[in-house]
């Protein structure tokens, strides 16, 4: 087998052999394509067995030679070339094929992923949507306006009588733990400040209505350290008329 590894130029040279379809596709194809679809080694075997007509026909391997044991071989050196440019080209399509799976599984592979993620964020949302209706639930249904309107009606205190606030006068009636000593200071600045709103109509500047619900504050705080000092029923009674005092600047006079 040492003489049969001419290059592949001896190899075309010395191959008379080759039938016209090997030729023409020899003709089409370059000796790059040729060496990397490794049909090289094909060609020079070729060349030897073309130089070698014996040989060329293999009739020396016993039962007619390697054509006749049945194997697909070629027998001539023309059908070994056709044989070896057509598995090149085989090869090639086989090639492309598995390239063209291999796409198709990366494509899969991508779609999958994205559908995962799809699923994920919709759980996501959903779960954060059903922990807001139970909490809803729970909670029971909202506040509307008109029942926050009604609730803060409500929860205010009472408004002052004519009686315990004269809308003419301003003059105040303390109920009698109120008269204490111990708050003069506080009944003397409101009187002032209600005398001041009702000689003005009932009108009131901001800084006026501040001063009022300031010194109706400070009173409470004060009667807060003596809580201990008076029955419940007075303390309660004095401390809803504190605040129906602190309200009493956001209604008119009268």
């Amino acid at each position: 087998m040492r003489r049969c590894a001419p290059t592949i130029a001896a190899s075309v040279r010395v191959s008379p052999g080759l039938s016209s379809v090997a030729r023409h596709l020899l003709g089409r194809r370059s000796a790059g394509f040729l060496a990397r679809s490794g049909l090289v080694a094909v060609l020079g075997l070729m060349g030897a067995g073309a130089s070698h007509t014996a040989s060329a026909q293999w009739g020396g391997w016993g039962n007619g030679g390697m054509g006749g044991m049945g194997g697909g071989y070629a027998s001539t050196a023309g059908q070994a070339a056709a044989y070896g440019i057509s598995d090149v080209i085989r090869s090639e399509g086989y090639a492309n094929l598995q390239n063209s799976e291999a796409a198709k599984n990366w494509e899969d592979a991508k779609t999958k992923e994205i559908d995962n993620r799809q699923k994920w964020t919709n759980t996501y949302f959903d779960m954060r949507r059903t922990n807001k209706e139970a909490r809803q639930a729970e909670n029971g249904p909202a506040v509307t306006h008109d029942q926050a309107i009604r609730f803060a009606k409500a929860a205010a205190p009472p408004r002052l009588t004519s009686a315990q606030l004269d809308p003419v006068t301003g003059h105040i009636e303390y109920p009698l733990l109120l008269t204490a000593e111990d708050y003069n200071a506080y009944r003397s600045d409101l009187d002032k400040l209600f005398a001041d709103r009702a000689s003005s109509g009932g009108s009131l500047q901001f800084e006026e209505f501040e001063k009022i619900r300031g010194t109706v504050s400070k009173f409470i705080d004060a009667l807060k350290t003596n809580v201990s000092r008076y029955p419940a029923g007075d303390y309660g009674h004095a401390r809803t008329f504190l605040d129906s005092l602190a309200n009493e600047p956001r209604f008119p006079a009268g």
